[in-house]
């Protein structure tokens, strides 16, 4: 009983808390060269094999801006509805850590490329465990800013040593700010999900936290309800995924709130989540934005974003979850709930579309690609883009189903041989003998057979035992081997019984 009563009392003290969380999302850019050099961005290459004297930061070396990143930048911007400005500049961020061949970042101060905006969440971007409890639906997240910058170089530590790869250094990264408008962990989850798929939709990032070109910071406080300004935050570093995000974020909150109710209070700091041990550990005390001694980059000029720039930007600009999702609903008649799955990866709502166009079916082909389709994809860790199977496979895989060739289950199962090789829907089918048996004429002569060797059972069910019918049905495919029609099979056995 008493620890039903602790647990109680936990409960009720954080429930008499406010947590207030605002991210910084880095976002590596799918630019084929770096910010400032013509260096290229390859994940996965021998280490320091792709870096030149700018990126090194030698003496003498001039950067020059990357237009490609540019473009990206303004592009996410208009996505998140952001006021994009007519002149920005680059900026030195100084400060010394053995990852900075410059000793200075080139990045972005007070004039930032975008600014305001917001990202919605939505309730399939929820943890699965929360997707019922949603404190505040349909919420927006504003953002502060988005601007734009070089990326540092990676630090590897082995057990007596560190090594440095500056393959990294000089990657194009944006910096995503938001308002400290999150509230809860899981909220902080949705946030990043939803803005990993608008950033996927968008073609500027693969967002891939595993590779490192999206990576996250936290910054958390906690107040009591009715108090009006916000106590002292603590940075969280070190979060790799999306789901460590939110369990550091989670320890955070119940660390702060213990520090608060024990009168200790919170300092203004960094820390580090350590997955091991599962809690955050102090890295240093939190530095404030003069300390890096930021003055305009010397070598770079101001940057006028001129409204052509804009509009071509504009142009380009791809349909996202929200307005597909409702498109969906709207052209082919789907729930809510299956529109937005297929809208959760940009692969499966372009897979789904290319198959309900060739099938002329939407609803089986919707059928089709969360049921069969994401069973395969999942157990073998694939997106729809990666699938052996294309979406004309499964188009002509529907069309054989409707039109009588194969049954259901068969149908099951050529797919899941079409995922595995490749192989197209008729090679599957004959190499099966599924081939089904659609004739009248020969699937009465099975009829006939079974009725004479059933003889009894006929007649019991013409006296009225009318639950016979299904094993007349089994008889008949079993004859068959599997292969007559059950629609023939069934109309046969109802007009001669």
């Amino acid at each position: 009983m008493s620890i039903c009563v602790d647990s109680w009392l936990i409960f009720a003290v954080a429930m008499s808390y406010i947590a207030s969380i605002g991210l910084e999302v880095h976002v590596q850019l799918k630019t084929r060269s770096k910010m400032f050099c013509a260096s290229p961005v390859e994940f996965g290459a021998e280490p320091n094999t792709h870096t030149c004297p700018v990126c090194l930061g030698l003496p003498g070396a001039l950067p020059v801006m990357n237009h490609e990143a540019l473009r990206m930048t303004v592009l996410t911007g208009l996505m998140l509805g952001c006021e994009i400005a007519p002149t920005c500049k680059f900026d030195r961020k100084n400060y010394f850590y053995p990852d900075m061949p410059k000793n200075y970042q080139i990045s972005q101060y007070d004039m930032p490329l975008c600014t305001n905006g917001s990202v919605p969440l939505h309730d399939l971007a929820y943890p699965k465990d929360a997707q019922k409890t949603i404190a505040s639906p349909d919420k927006e997240v504003h953002l502060v800013r988005i601007h734009l910058e070089e990326d540092v170089a990676k630090s590897f530590h082995f057990e007596k040593s560190t090594g440095i790869d500056f393959n990294r250094a000089g990657t194009p990264l944006m910096e995503i700010v938001t308002q400290p408008e999150l509230n809860s962990p899981e909220e902080a989850f949705a946030f990043l999900t939803s803005l990993k798929l608008i950033l996927i939709y968008g073609a500027v990032s693969d967002a891939d936290m595993e590779k490192g070109n999206l990576r996250c910071e936290a910054n958390v406080s906690v107040r009591k309800v009715g108090e009006t300004g916000f106590n002292n935050k603590v940075e969280l570093k070190n979060l790799n995924s999306v789901r460590f995000m939110q369990k550091a974020i989670e320890f955070e909150i119940e660390r702060q709130i213990k520090a608060h109710e024990s009168g200790e209070g919170v300092s203004q700091e960094t820390r580090l989540w350590d997955e091991k041990k599962n809690e955050t550990r102090l890295m240093r005390s939190k530095e404030d934005a003069h300390d890096y001694r930021y003055f305009p980059e010397p070598d770079l000029q101001p940057l006028a974003v001129t409204d052509e720039f804009i509009e071509a930007a504009k142009r380009e600009m791809p349909e996202l979850p929200d307005s597909m999702r409702e498109r969906f609903i709207e052209d082919y008649q789907l729930g809510f709930a299956d529109a937005s799955q297929l809208v959760s990866e940009r692969a499966l709502a372009e897979y789904f579309e290319t198959t309900s166009r060739h099938s002329l079916n939407p609803r089986l082909s919707a059928n089709w690609v969360l049921g069969e389709l994401m069973r395969e994809l999942n157990a073998s860790g694939k997106s729809a883009s990666e699938s052996l199977a294309t979406a004309e496979d499964l188009a002509e895989l529907i069309k054989t189903i409707e039109a009588g060739t194969i049954n259901n289950n068969q149908a099951k199962e050529v797919f899941a041989e079409m995922f595995a090789t490749g192989k197209p829907v008729a090679q599957v089918i004959a190499e099966k003998g599924f081939e089904q048996v659609s004739d009248a004429g020969e699937i009465e002569k099975i009829v006939d057979q079974v009725f004479a060797d059933n003889e009894a059972q006929v007649t019991a069910f013409r006296g009225g035992n009318e639950k016979l019918f299904g094993f007349f049905v089994g008889q008949v495919m079993k004859a068959s081997h599997g292969k007559a029609n059950p629609k023939v099979v069934n109309e046969l056995l109802r007009s001669k019984l």
